[in-house]
């Protein structure tokens, strides 16, 4: 039998996508368990979802801090919860160097885009969407990637692929997308649990190549 998985979800924003992923946790089909919620905004809608559903929870703000004292006090308190994979999903704090060396190889990112294409610094959320669009991409899609000093440049785990369609706007990209998110985030942590994928995942390519979904696009 599968080991449910510690993990800790750190959030900024609106939180849907912790929400989908506790859904699957919470309904017995996916192997983890999240044992800590982490904001760093004491108003992120995503902190009040996960209280709601009776998850831990914790606002470490990071505005006006000292890197190395923030980091420090994040560690602490993932390691009290046992954490062993750090899955962070629309979290916009920049990490320090020192935290991602601290967890190198166990802590993981989604980013709405096919990487290495629109990402980095100030690239999020509906950002995103609207630079796909403005350079005219034929397709767009989700990455899970390793968190490594470089934002948005770890290697990537696992993609999933969609068209961009005539008509498609910001709005529009995000709605589609969004199921497809949580369904290759939650993938990729049962990969995590049942060993599939090695913790620590080496940074430099030597767990294989990654999992790839593509949904082909209707213009040809």
């Amino acid at each position: 039998m599968t080991r449910p998985l510690p993990i800790a979800v750190l959030v900024s924003g609106e939180g849907t996508t912790l929400d989908g992923l506790a859904e699957q946790v919470i309904g017995g089909h996916l192997p983890a368990r999240i044992v800590l919620v982490v904001s760093d905004r004491a108003h992120a809608p995503a902190i009040e979802r996960a209280r709601r559903r009776g998850l831990p929870t914790l606002v470490l703000p990071s505005r006006g801090e000292a890197p190395e004292r923030w980091s420090h006090r994040l560690s602490e308190e993932l390691d009290a919860k046992g954490v062993e994979l750090v899955v962070l999903a629309g979290f916009l704090t920049i990490l320090p160097a020192t935290w991602v060396d601290r967890w190198q190889g166990r802590a993981i990112n989604l980013h709405p885009s096919l990487l290495p294409r629109h990402g980095g610094p100030g690239l999020y959320g509906e950002r995103v969407h609207r630079a796909v669009l403005a350079a005219g991409d034929r397709d767009t899609g989700a990455t899970v990637h390793l968190v490594t000093r470089d934002v948005d440049r770890g290697p990537t785990i696992a993609q999933e692929r969609i068209p961009v369609l005539p008509g498609d706007t910001a709005a529009s990209l995000r709605e589609r997308l969004h199921p497809l998110e949580v369904a290759l985030l939650a993938a990729t942590v049962r990969r995590f649990s049942e060993g599939a994928l090695p913790l620590p995942y080496p940074e430099r390519g030597a767990a294989g190549a990654p999992e790839r979904r593509d949904r082909p696009s209707p213009r040809g």
